[in-house]
């Protein structure tokens, strides 16, 4: 569907630059704004890929790379859309984010649109992107090891001078290599970019549904353009008070709750799972098999799991029924039985068809996604004898991931962090967050968070849901309020938990 007129009001990124152009006359306003030449663009719009159905189409539109040089470089922004399936019905244009920081989204619109309501379908165009320095729109890549990509380590006295040299290591080199744009590789600045996709569109308002760090991204639109913020859906939330160390230290005290929950579980089944009648024996089991692999790694089908890796594995324990007999498995093999799944087996979401990947760095995901962490805020310690004290600390507070939450990380070195300050989300711009209780990822503390910082929101908990991301994961309670929302604009009369 062609775009619709485009609305009369400029593309306003910069605080600045606003106060200037409200000044002037309409006519005038236009051509002093310099942002108003990517607002005009006309997208060509074409089948993204032979291989991919005709009604989904990408085109290419062009971003500052810094807005505050808007005439200077430019950046390649990757979209894609699936019209909406009424042109009647068709309310505007829903962009949609995977999470990340560092996933791609040009394919969300065929890969995650089928699992959307019909009715929402009808309604909107749907519109996928890929943001800035990720996959199709000027990806990073900063030439890191797989070694160099696991961020996940334990600490241990003995080899944090060598934690410390990687991650100084993957500073220098994406320094090195893409220096230039790294400080321009924020939120902030992707959330401009959205505004110049919705100014491309033709679109006076955007909806958005974004999953996990793609809420922080939709609460940074709703607070830089309120005005401008449609029907916002916020599905798994990081808390915008926490980013980013923040948010490695809350899955610490996440993952020692839904392990709580699991001795409870597993100790209430005992007569099948033999774990222990008691939580706390249920809790000794699992420390004595961690224990038991520390010293000889538990044999499985794929590598054999050290005690670090069953306790950093923690993302297992929120879904209890197949947590459960897993560890059972693994004190089997441990023991000098079969080996055990590498993995505990549960349900996924359907993959879809493959990401556009052609091309991309094959470190793109991590580069990226260090580039946000460390350029979004300024309260990254810089000394390594923080991140030491801290680990320690947390390691005994929060036995299974403390240490990793806490330990040293590429951003003590990044030259560029906080080339902006963090933004303060705080506004009254209608949301609807939902969540699941037990998320391995954005536990429902963080959830919790992103509604303090949303006065203008609802928040839909999913009492004893397991799992990261509701809509479109599995069916739920939170589908039809947030349906309901989507279709018709709204929002719960308050705050409403359900039953999963």
């Amino acid at each position: 569907m062609p775009p619709r007129t485009r609305p009369t009001t400029t593309l306003l990124a910069l605080g600045a630059l606003a106060a200037l152009v409200s000044a002037l006359t309409p006519g005038t306003a236009a051509a002093a704004d310099p942002l108003q030449r990517y607002a005009r663009q006309q997208p060509h719009w074409q089948r993204c890929d032979p291989s991919r159905p005709a009604a989904f189409q990408c085109a290419t539109v062009k971003v500052p790379l810094d807005y505050a040089d808007p005439g200077g470089r430019t950046l390649d922004l990757a979209i894609s859309r699936i019209a909406a399936g009424s042109a009647t019905e068709r309310h505007g244009a829903l962009l949609l984010n995977p999470g990340g920081p560092g996933g791609a989204g040009l394919d969300m619109p065929e890969s995650v649109g089928p699992l959307l309501p019909a009715q929402v379908r009808q309604q909107f165009d749907l519109i996928g992107f890929d943001p800035r320095g990720v996959g199709r729109s000027s990806p990073l890549g900063c030439g890191l090891t797989d070694d160099e990509q696991n961020w996940e380590r334990p600490y241990a006295a003995s080899s944090y001078p060598k934690d410390v040299a990687r991650a100084r290591s993957v500073a220098d080199k994406c320094q090195a290599a893409e220096g230039d744009e790294l400080a321009h590789i924020t939120t902030r600045n992707t959330a401009r970019d959205l505004d110049v996709v919705r100014a491309v569109l033709g679109e006076p308002k955007i909806s958005y549904l974004g999953y996990s760090y793609g809420t922080y991204l939709g609460a940074v639109y709703t607070q830089m353009f309120p005005q401008r913020a449609d029907r916002i859906v916020l599905d798994s939330s990081v808390d915008p008070a926490a980013v980013w160390r923040g948010t490695f230290q809350g899955w610490a005290k996440g993952a020692e709750q839904a392990f709580t929950r699991w001795t409870a579980w597993a100790a209430e089944r005992n007569a099948t799972y033999r774990l222990g009648a008691a939580p706390d024996e249920v809790r000794k089991a699992f420390w004595d098999l961690v224990a038991r692999a520390d010293r000889t790694p538990v044999p499985t089908d794929g590598a054999p799991l050290t005690g670090d890796d069953l306790r950093l594995g923690y993302d297992a324990f929120v879904h209890v029924e197949t947590a459960t007999p897993w560890i059972v498995a693994l004190r089997v093999a441990a023991a000098g039985g079969k080996p055990a799944p590498a993995t505990p087996t549960e349900a996924t979401p359907h993959p879809g068809p493959p990401a556009f990947d052609r091309g991309v760095p094959a470190d793109n995901y991590s580069a990226a996604a260090w580039a946000v962490f460390c350029d979004d805020t300024r309260s990254w310690p810089r000394d390594p004898e923080q991140y030491r004290r801290d680990a320690i600390r947390d390691a005994a507070r929060y036995p299974l991931f403390g240490d990793a939450g806490s330990t040293i990380q590429p951003c003590a070195f990044w030259k560029s962090a906080g080339s902006e300050p963090t933004t303060v989300v705080d506004n009254h711009v209608g949301a609807l967050i939902v969540q699941n209780q037990w998320d391995s990822q954005t536990p429902l503390a963080m959830a919790q968070g992103m509604r303090r910082a949303m006065h203008g929101a609802r928040m839909v908990t999913v009492a004893g849901g397991e799992g990261h991301g509701v809509l479109g994961v599995s069916a739920s309670c939170a589908d039809a309020p947030a349906v309901r929302y989507l279709t018709t604009g709204r929002l719960p009369a308050a705050d409403q938990t359900c039953s999963g």
